[in-house]
């Protein structure tokens, strides 16, 4: 007589298939971000767990129980509030601690006339946390069972489990609200940052100008009372002064790129650096420049803006070349498989210490003097704004005396930033 596997049925098999349930109930539930997703868990795993009719999800509300959300072979309590002391969920909050009821009927703990038009026959109540419950589950049968201490523990770890998930919930929500106020503080802070260097940097120009125009003055109507040592001091200056109209001027232009509404439209960035390279080429056509523009490179984004971001980079570019015999400048991109489209500007020119790249993108960071090579370190800090603006990223790779190739990528436009004050 062939021999007949009942270790499918065994009762130790159906307890490792629920704890193995259990475990999968309880890895779904350290996933849940919101107390829906909890309740709607929960209230399904409990009556698959217990192979029971239906099952509920309740929750203390002050004085009553709230009969959250249901699953079932028909109607329960969904939606229904009932006074904490008239019903069995109550009597399981109030005490702590789970019951099991073989017949509804013969329990005084059971409002008769609520349970006569439903199915339910017998029925296990757990607690949510058995110190200060702030819920309870219940599973509910159409016959008559004896619920098994198997089941109530089994329903009972899965009470205690919601508890933890829905603590989790309340502290993912409180750590969301504090991400989302500091954030905003960021944003606040930013914005009056913004607005005080534009209204910083606008109301120095008049004075400046006082200065720039007395120093003129003084030097061309009253010569004969200056040396020659009192006219350096006077050309210093004047040259100092012209030096801060120029950082005067590129933090208001910073401030505008900043907080200009953006348009975006179809832009083709292969005409527009040809043009700057035209303007490059009529203002040194002294110099041997070899300048390469790949076809093709249309994008999104606000034309107007982004055009200042080729400008800065194709002016770094001719400058930093400036010494070589033949500067070799080009512009192109590279789509790295999976990877966003990143446009470029390379050059052959001085290079810098790659140890320092992220420097570079911060307002008067520079890593050549000024008797090296001009400029007031706003240009790349314009680029990295303006990018950002536009969802992308900027970056550089370089050598020292080997050239340097900067890099972009272009995404979402971001909306423009409220209060803004007009262009300067």
């Amino acid at each position: 007589m062939p021999t007949v596997d009942t270790s499918s049925s065994s009762p130790g098999w159906a307890g490792e298939q629920s704890a193995l349930r259990l475990v999968e109930v309880v890895q779904n539930l350290s996933l849940a971000r919101d107390l829906d997703t909890v309740i709607d868990i929960v209230r399904r795993a409990a009556r698959r767990l217990c192979q029971a009719d239906g099952a509920t999800f309740v929750l203390r509300e002050g004085d009553f129980c709230h009969y959250v959300n249901e699953d079932a072979i028909g109607p329960l309590w969904k939606g229904q509030r009932f006074p904490l002391g008239s019903c069995i969920s109550g009597w399981a909050m109030t005490h702590g601690r789970a019951t099991a009821i073989k017949d509804i009927y013969a329990d005084e703990r059971i409002p008769h006339d609520v349970y006569r038009v439903t199915f339910v026959k017998s029925l296990v109540m757990v607690p949510i946390r058995a110190e200060s419950p702030i819920g309870a589950i219940g599973i509910y049968w159409a016959q008559r069972h004896a619920a098994t201490d198997a089941e109530i523990e089994l329903l009972q770890a899965l009470g205690n489990s919601a508890s933890v998930a829905m603590e989790n919930v309340l502290l993912y929500r409180d750590l969301e609200r504090r991400v989302a106020e500091r954030t905003e503080q960021l944003a606040a802070a930013n914005r009056e940052l913004e607005t005080f260097a534009y209204s910083v940097s606008h109301d120095l120009q008049a004075p400046l100008r006082h200065i720039t125009s007395y120093s003129e003055l003084l030097a061309k109507e009253h010569p004969e009372a200056l040396d020659e040592e009192s006219r350096a001091w006077l050309g210093r200056i004047h040259h100092a002064a012209g030096t801060m109209a120029q950082l005067i001027q590129s933090l208001l232009r910073l401030s505008r790129f900043t907080r200009v509404e953006l348009r975006r439209t179809r832009v083709d960035l292969s005409r527009i650096a040809r043009e700057l390279a035209k303007l490059l080429r009529d203002e040194g056509p002294e110099r041997v420049a070899e300048i390469e523009i790949a076809e093709g490179l249309t994008v999104e984004g606000d034309e107007e803006l982004l055009r200042v971001v080729l400008q800065n980079l194709l002016a770094n570019a001719w400058k930093f070349t400036s010494r070589r015999d033949t500067a070799r400048i080009s512009v192109g991109m590279q789509q790295p498989p999976g990877g966003a489209t990143a446009y470029f500007v390379r050059d052959n020119g001085a290079g810098f210490d790659p140890g320092h790249a992220e420097r570079l993108f911060g307002p008067f960071q520079r890593l050549h003097s000024a008797k090296e090579f001009p400029g007031t370190g706003i240009g790349l800090a314009t680029v990295k704004r303006i990018v950002h603006r536009h969802g992308g990223v900027v970056w550089a790779e370089a050598a020292v005396d080997e050239g340097a190739t900067f890099f972009f990528t272009l995404g979402e436009i971001e909306p423009a930033v409220p209060d803004r004050p007009a262009s300067a």
